[in-house]
C-alpha cells in the first residue's frame, strides 16, 4: 500500500512539472471550465480541492472524492447565469468493489441569445453561444485514508458558426482522517489543449494548481477549508486590475486564495459561507463590488436523498444561484 501511495505522488509531481511551464497564461478559452459544478463547492467560494461530501456532485470538483460517494448514486446540477444563461447538468456514480468508483457527467452551459451584426452594425439574426461537456472520472482508494482520481473531459464550444474542442484532464490525490476530520489535497485541474480552434488562432483552457485543507473543530460544529489557487501563475499578466495599477506580491499572493466554512448543526445538514479574494479584487475593479467574492449557501445530505443550493456572484452584470440533487438509487 506504500508502494501505491509513493507511485500516485511520484506521478502527480511529475505531471505538475510537465504542465506547470506550459500553463502561465493569463487568456485562456472554454470559461465554463472554471465554474463550479457542486453547489457545495460554490457556496464555499468557487474552488475547493478538499471537500469530502457523499453527494453525486463532489467528484466533479475533485475526482479523488468520488471514493466517498455512494454507489448507484445520480445527480443533477442547475445554475443561472448572467444574460439569460443557464447551466445544465447531471452525473452518475457507481463502484465497483471496496475500492473503485467510477462517474460518468454530461453539462450544458447556454449563454443565452447574443445578436449577429455585419461590419456596418446591422443585426442580421440571432445566435445562442454554448458550451457542451461530456465527462468519466475513475478514483481509487490507496488505503483508508488516502485516495486518488482522474476525470477526463471532452468539451465542445459553438459561436455562431465556429466551433472549438479541447480535452481537458484533473488529477488529484486526498488524504481523509476521519477521527480527526482531517482533509488535505493536491489537485490539477484543466490539464489538456484544445483540438480545433474557432479561427485558427490557438488557445489554452484555464489550468490551475490548487492544494486544499479542510479541518473540523473537535468542540464546535464547524469546519474550515481553506484553498489555494493557480499556484502556477505569477505574472503580472495573469491578473485584471484597475488601468495602471500595480500588482505587489502581497497582494497576488492573497487573490491565490479562497476561504471557506461550514455550520453543522447536525449530521444531516449544513450552512456554507465563502470568500474567493481573486473573485472579489477582479469584480471590484471592473465596478461591481457589491457582495464580491462573498457566497453562501446550504444543503441536506439524507442516506438517499442529496439537495444544495448557493449564492454566488461570477459576473459583473448579476448574481448566480445553483442547485444540486442527488439520489442514491
Amino acid at each position: 500500500m506504500k508502494n501505491d501511495i509513493k507511485a500516485a505522488l511520484a506521478l502527480l509531481c511529475a505531471l505538475f512539472v510537465c504542465v506547470s511551464t506550459a500553463a502561465q497564461e493569463s487568456t485562456s478559452a472554454f470559461n465554463m471550465l472554471r465554474l463550479p459544478l457542486s453547489s457545495h463547492t460554490a457556496a464555499l467560494g468557487g474552488d475547493n480541492a478538499s471537500l469530502v461530501e457523499n453527494a453525486p456532485a463532489a467528484g466533479l470538483a475533485n475526482p479523488a472524492m468520488l471514493s466517498a460517494v455512494s454507489d448507484n448514486s445520480f445527480g443533477l446540477n442547475f445554475m443561472t447565469y448572467a444574460d439569460g444563461g443557464k447551466l445544465l447538468g447531471a452525473e452518475y456514480v457507481k463502484a465497483f468493489g471496496e475500492r473503485h468508483t467510477a462517474m460518468a457527467t454530461i453539462s450544458y452551459m447556454g449563454y443565452g441569445a447574443m445578436d449577429e451584426t455585419d461590419a456596418m452594425g446591422n443585426v442580421l439574426g440571432q445566435f445562442s453561444p454554448k458550451d457542451i461537456l461530456v465527462g468519466a472520472g475513475y478514483s481509487y482508494l490507496l488505503s483508508d485514508r488516502w485516495a486518488g482520481g482522474a476525470t477526463v473531459k471532452l468539451l465542445n464550444a459553438s459561436i455562431a458558426d465556429f466551433h472549438s474542442t479541447a480535452l481537458a484532464f484533473d488529477l488529484g490525490l486526498n488524504y481523509f482522517d476521519a477521527d480527526r476530520d482531517l482533509s488535505v489535497s493536491l489537485l490539477m485541474r484543466n490539464v489538456g489543449a484544445q483540438l480545433s480552434t474557432f479561427d485558427g488562432r490557438s488557445e489554452r483552457i484555464p489550468y490551475s494548481l490548487q492544494v486544499g485543507l479542510s479541518q473540523g473543530m473537535a468542540h464546535m460544529p464547524v469546519r474550515l477549508h481553506i484553498t489555494a489557487t493557480d499556484l502556477t501563475r505569477w505574472k503580472d499578466s495573469d491578473f485584471f486590475a484597475e488601468d495602471g495599477e500595480k500588482l505587489g506580491f502581497g497582494s497576488k499572493l492573497l487573490r491565490h486564495f479562497v476561504i471557506g466554512i461550514d455550520l453543522l448543526p447536525s449530521d444531516v445538514f449544513y450552512i456554507a459561507a465563502g470568500y474567493n479574494f481573486r473573485r472579489a479584487a477582479e469584480l471590484k475593479a471592473a465596478g461591481s463590488s457589491h457582495l464580491a467574492g462573498l457566497s453562501l449557501g446550504a444543503g441536506v445530505n439524507l442516506k438517499k436523498i442529496k439537495f444544495g443550493a448557493s449564492y454566488a456572484r461570477y459576473h459583473q452584470a448579476c448574481s448566480s444561484l445553483m442547485f444540486n440533487l442527488g439520489y442514491a438509487l
